[in-house]
């Protein structure tokens, strides 16, 4: 059965880490500066065998399960229904697009999401996490039975985005990097290797100020997590501690002009066509303001896998 690992904090103390068991906290008998540290130093043994007095999870302040010593690696449209919504056909996807957030940016899950002063289009998008155990040194071939060699934990994440930055710049990295973009967890799920297999139906949601935005099962990505295992473990070393997020359903704030639009801005220079592009983007209601209040979750409809729900205020810088 998996188990919902925590990293938190009471009051000023240090961090720790427990098991989440219907609404508290069995500390792990352990101290584990990393995510790294937990996976290399015995932490899910300890996990499973904690005992005593849970803690209220309402006294601790929870943090991410994922520390920032590793590396946040994502995958860009890769859900065919987010893929139709910038209107590009899931069909024509020929690669699997991958780029860096800096670690950085990762920040607990109930954390606020500051929205820098010059960021003007600031944008969400759920993403299942899933954090590497085992070190990758060289090609693997993965299948959805011994995805658990490799795959130890998995994650909700948010990769909070400054769309006008992204589109202006043209690359991912930098608008998606500021401090605050990654709030992830609260959980880190430890599935049994049954469960990790069924990836699939996990369900990822994401409302706004209560109103749901994203909905998507994990079935819907194009790479899934076989897939890029495979072709990454090709390109380069992953260690413990690492995390792939993995793409987002539909649902985002960011709306792709209509094609008269798009046809004439091929005829533009680029800063003409940003400054079309943010003047029609502007009046989009859908993006994130100070004082929303941004809820992510993902789990199977079962019940049977949950990684949490985490809530996140955005406040200005």
């Amino acid at each position: 059965m998996a188990l919902q690992i925590v990293r938190f904090q009471k009051g000023k103390g240090a961090p720790q880490w427990g098991v989440h068991q219907a609404g508290g906290i069995l500390p792990i008998k352990g101290t584990w500066p990393t995510t790294r540290a937990f996976f290399e130093e015995g932490g899910r043994e300890a996990a499973r065998a904690a005992t005593g007095k849970p803690i209220a999870l309402d006294s601790v302040t929870l943090l991410s399960p994922v520390t920032s010593d590793g590396d946040y690696v994502c995958q860009a449209t890769n859900y065919a229904g987010h893929l139709i919504e910038v209107g590009r056909d899931p069909a024509s996807q020929v690669n699997n697009v991958i780029f860096h957030k800096a670690s950085s940016c990762i920040s607990g899950p109930n954390d606020d999401i500051v929205k820098p002063a010059h960021v003007q289009l600031l944008d969400y998008e759920v993403e299942l996490g899933l954090v590497i155990g085992a070190s990758i040194t060289g090609p693997i071939d993965p299948t959805p039975q011994t995805l658990h060699k490799w795959i130890w934990g998995l994650v909700v994440t948010n990769d909070v985005s400054a769309r006008d930055v992204q589109i202006s710049h043209e690359q991912f990295c930098k608008a998606k990097s500021y401090r605050s973009f990654g709030p992830t967890g609260p959980f880190l799920l430890l599935p049994d290797p049954d469960e990790m297999a069924r990836y699939g139906d996990l369900i990822l949601t994401l409302s706004v100020n209560g109103e749901e935005r994203q909905r998507g099962p994990a079935s819907d990505m194009i790479f899934g997590p076989v897939a890029t295992l495979t072709e990454l473990s090709r390109v380069r070393d992953f260690k413990p501690g690492d995390m792939i997020a993995t793409g987002t359903p539909a649902g985002v704030a960011l709306k792709v002009p209509g094609k008269a639009k798009m046809f004439i801005s091929k005829f533009l220079s680029p800063k003409k066509r940003f400054m079309m592009f943010l003047k029609g983007q502007l009046q989009n209601p859908r993006y994130l303001k100070p004082g929303d209040v941004v809820e992510c979750s993902i789990a199977t409809a079962d019940g049977q896998m949950d990684l949490g729900r985490q809530r996140t205020v955005v406040r200005a810088a």
